[in-house]
């Protein structure tokens, strides 16, 4: 096997497996290729489960980050199991887009106060809770990613309160590689363009998003999540020692492109029906 990478014999803990769309499942499935052990946490026993049938060959861990006491049996566990971490991939992201009583989706200014404590909660305080338990476990010179999006400064309707969210993670991300730096430990957010995950299935008129962004990619063709993968294992691997802080954006050129000719086009000009 070629290690270019570096990471063949590294422990990783990978947490957000959902299914087999997820994020989480294709960066763990490409550092089992590149021979990294991967260990991970899950929510449910019945993920658990499904996890463990998937992988035999990985430990596949218990954790709701809901729970502090959750995640501090974690950090036991893998200090009782004496596990090093060489890299952590937080993946992990909840909203709960309840509509309107007349069924209409929430304005931004009406998300609900608990609901939009509860998101911050799982998917931004979540990273700080694992990386403060878990730094006892983290080795030195460890790489700690988390996925973002490729930008929070654009007022998509349909995702909402979750773009300041995402913007607080980004900003953790850079305070937490301060905090860690003396160790030499590194934080960076992964920031992809729209992808196509049953996570994303929940978010109120995705597909026709989708759809805009993989005609807005340079090359008229959508963000696989295989090739979000592929940066997650470089920014783990020893070869990305230089990256700490950042928001690495993988985004197949969508951001530079929304005034495509064809795009505008079809705005002003739109096909008659």
């Amino acid at each position: 096997m070629n290690d270019w990478l570096g990471l063949a014999g590294k422990t990783v803990l990978v947490t957000g497996f959902k299914n087999k769309k997820s994020v989480a499942w294709h960066i763990g499935k490409k550092l089992l290729e590149a021979g990294a052990h991967v260990i991970w946490t899950v929510r449910t026993p019945e993920r658990q489960a499904e996890l463990t049938k998937l992988t035999p060959q990985s430990r596949v861990y218990l954790c709701d980050v809901e729970q502090q006491a959750s995640i501090d049996a974690l950090a036991q566990s893998l200090h009782t199991d004496q596990v090093v971490l060489h890299g952590l991939v937080h993946s992990i992201a909840f909203a709960n887009y309840r509509p309107m009583d007349d069924g209409t989706p929430r304005p931004f200014h009406a998300t609900a106060r608990q609901d939009f404590l509860q998101a911050i909660d799982i998917s931004c305080f979540s990273l700080m809770a694992l990386t403060h338990a878990l730094q006892g476990r983290l080795a030195d010179q460890a790489s700690v990613i988390t996925i973002s999006i490729s930008t929070t400064r654009m007022a998509s309707e349909n995702y909402g309160y979750m773009a300041p969210i995402k913007a607080a993670l980004d900003s953790a991300v850079v305070f937490l590689a301060k905090s860690l730096a003396a160790r030499g430990i590194r934080f960076n957010a992964l920031c992809p363009g729209l992808l196509k995950t049953s996570a994303s299935a929940g978010i109120p008129g995705y597909l026709e998003s989708y759809l805009f962004a993989e005609q807005a990619t340079l090359r008229k063709k959508a963000l696989a999540t295989e090739e979000v993968g592929d940066t997650a294992l470089f920014l783990l691997s020893p070869r990305s020692s230089g990256l700490n802080a950042q928001s690495v954006v993988v985004d197949a050129g969508m951001s530079v492109n929304y005034f495509d000719r064809e795009l505008v086009r079809r705005a002003v000009r739109p096909d008659p029906a």
